[in-house]
């Protein structure tokens, strides 16, 4: 029996011909004309002004801190929950991060758990380059609670929405909140370019600023002149060609997600002590992409652990994982600042993510649907 991925690309005959007709025109290497194009379509997309296509997200993190001013002995405040990429990111720049708690319904960023750090941060005399926050699993934090006390004390938000694409929140897309934003186009994103990312802001100076650091901080004169240090960080023609053709049918990958999410929620969402991440509470999760579908286990109401049922479903054939184990919970950052409520660590323990790909076909949910439900009840 075949293994079913967690999020396996979907690419059809649409993304072959974007990527046979870059293959053809000969622009094969970093920039092109599907870079320019792939730029304005995905600005357009989320609605702001201006966009860079790079090499990975990591790559937008780094160069949207370093264009807000992150440096060694700056800060950076964002979510313990994350993958690993927003810290080190932060650490490229030489600023030092501070790790912040969930809220439970999501395993977004508590809100009021960042305002109280960042005020007492501030009242220790910290300079706070920026706010990171993280769409986590395709959700968009909660902006209507972050960006206004943010503005108010004049520290600049960066949206992670590195999982987010297509995503919405109260009419606004993900990837155009804050100063600036990120997405990325990994193999397992909700539409790919193999590998890649995109920074995103209203800002033309910061994208410009940015651009410019992107391509080996080359200056404007006829032969090769370097004032400071770039990075080699844009993203191929080839590359840029794929992304357009999955552009195209995001909408439709989208919209496979969330019935598989729906099936899901369905069958598992109705067996006591499991319950789909983000699904409940005083908001729904209809402008969501669906990314990644996630349950959460009462250890009160369900035998297996989340350990259990990870190990059981892989060895089944059925990918599944952790959520994001929080950062600081990992040796690397074992002496970093943190304010912690204990959420993370807790949705860590209890949580897995299901196979969600738009690509699955029924037959597939239904299995990991019949496979989970055997393993928890």
């Amino acid at each position: 029996m075949s293994r079913i991925f967690l999020s396996k690309a979907d690419v059809s005959s649409i993304e072959e011909q974007y990527v046979l007709d870059a293959l053809r025109s000969g622009w094969v290497t970093p920039l092109g004309p599907h870079v320019d194009a792939f730029e304005a379509e995905i600005a357009e997309r989320v609605g702001v002004a201006g966009a860079l296509a790079l090499s990975s997200g990591t790559a937008a993190l780094h160069l949207a801190l370093l264009g807000l001013g992150a440096k060694p002995g700056a800060v950076v405040v964002l979510p313990s929950m994350t993958f690993v990429a927003s810290a080190n990111a932060v650490l490229y720049t030489g600023a030092t991060p501070v790790f912040v708690d969930s809220q439970t319904i999501d395993g977004n960023i508590e809100p009021q758990l960042l305002i109280d750090a960042v005020d007492e941060l501030i009242a220790e005399g910290q300079p706070i380059a920026a706010v990171m926050t993280v769409d986590l699993f395709g959700r968009c934090a909660e902006y209507a609670q972050i960006e206004g006390p943010l503005a108010i004390r004049g520290i600049p938000l960066l949206e992670d929405a590195a999982e987010a694409l297509g995503s919405s929140l109260d009419g606004k897309r993900a990837g155009a909140f804050g100063r600036a934003a990120i997405l990325s186009f990994n193999g397992n994103k909700i539409m790919t370019t193999s590998g890649g990312g995109m920074l995103l802001s209203d800002d033309l100076d910061l994208v410009s600023r940015c651009r410019y650091l992107s391509t080996q901080a080359r200056q404007p004169v006829p032969y090769y002149e370097h004032t400071e240090i770039g990075y080699n960080y844009r993203l191929s023609n080839v590359l840029a060609a794929l992304g357009r053709g999955q552009l195209t049918r995001l909408d439709d990958m989208m919209y496979r997600r969330r019935r598989i999410r729906q099936r899901y929620q369905e069958s598992l969402g109705q067996i006591e002590g499991v319950r789909i991440l983000g699904h409940d509470g005083g908001r729904d999760d209809s402008h969501d992409n669906c990314w990644l579908t996630s349950i959460v286990l009462d250890p009160k109401l369900v035998v297996s652990p989340a350990d259990s049922v990870i190990k059981a479903l892989n060895e089944e054939g059925v990918e599944a994982r952790h959520l994001w184990k929080p950062l600081h919970m990992q040796p690397m950052f074992h002496r970093a600042r943190t304010f912690l409520s204990g959420s993370s660590e807790q949705l860590f323990r209890a949580g897995l993510s299901l196979p969600s790909g738009s690509g699955m076909t029924d037959t597939q949910v239904q299995r990991v649907i019949k496979g989970t439900s055997n393993i928890v009840v």
